[in-house]
């Protein structure tokens, strides 16, 4: 398989470098592309550096553009599978072949890792994230009838179907949650796997009991109008 990691950046100079180069050591091999999203710090200049492909975005368009970017460039240069990686360090690029055996199987389209999956997890955060984590859990199975976990999770491998769905159409804020509804309503399979993910390793985490709040309203609302809305290529 052609594989590419797509790692979404803002302002995460302190951690990008390390992140690539952990990336660098995946075998087998793959491509890596930063999506620099507007930042203000060095990120670009520190990925570019450490042998990544970087696009640089002309201002920050939120996480959900900067991972569609990167669905966009795997689609345009012909890449089997993407594999989300975030900036910051608490995805282990060491997990990326247990995300990328299913996919390789042919047992589903999109494959996330979870924190809270088939193991004790080490995963440490705050309440308000844990929280929605939990919501959204909860909200998910119930809609899919069959367990989710960890919703939130932005490690994930996608299969060529997959990336053409997200190339065209990705939630452009909080997206995790919402894309895993997209791929349900156009007939994808998403699924699962166990992995550890370690605390940030730079930059500040934006989630705050407000914005919690906030996000569990707005994304409930977004779920609410996929579910209105036809499937691509539907009626």
């Amino acid at each position: 398989m052609k594989v590419l990691a797509i790692v979404p950046a803002y302002n995460e100079e302190a951690s990008i470098a390390a992140v690539v180069e952990a990336l660098g050591r995946v075998r087998p091999p793959l491509d890596v592309v930063v999506v620099d999203d507007g930042s203000s710090d060095a990120t670009a200049e520190v990925a570019r550096a450490a042998g990544a492909r970087v696009l640089s975005l002309p201002f920050n368009l939120g996480i959900g553009g900067a991972v569609q970017t990167g669905y966009l460039y795997a689609r345009d240069n012909g890449y089997d599978v993407a594999v989300q990686v975030d900036g910051d360090g608490q995805h282990d690029p060491a997990e990326i072949p247990n995300l990328l055996a299913p996919l390789s199987e042919g047992t589903a389209e999109v494959v996330g890792g979870s924190r809270f999956l088939g193991r004790r997890s080490t995963y440490r955060a705050s309440v308000a994230r844990r929280l929605g984590i939990f919501y959204f859990a909860w909200v998910l199975s119930a809609l899919f009838r069959r367990s989710v976990t960890d919703p939130t999770s932005g490690f994930r491998a996608a299969n060529r179907r997959a990336i053409e769905l997200f190339a065209d159409e990705y939630p452009t804020d909080y997206p995790e949650v919402d894309s895993l509804v997209l791929l349900w309503r156009n007939g994808l399979r998403s699924l699962e796997v166990p992995v550890e993910m370690a605390s940030r390793q730079g930059g500040q985490s934006s989630i705050s009991w407000p914005r919690a709040v906030y996000y569990m309203i707005k994304v409930t609302l977004s779920i609410g109008v996929h579910l209105l809305r036809a499937p691509r290529g539907g009626s």
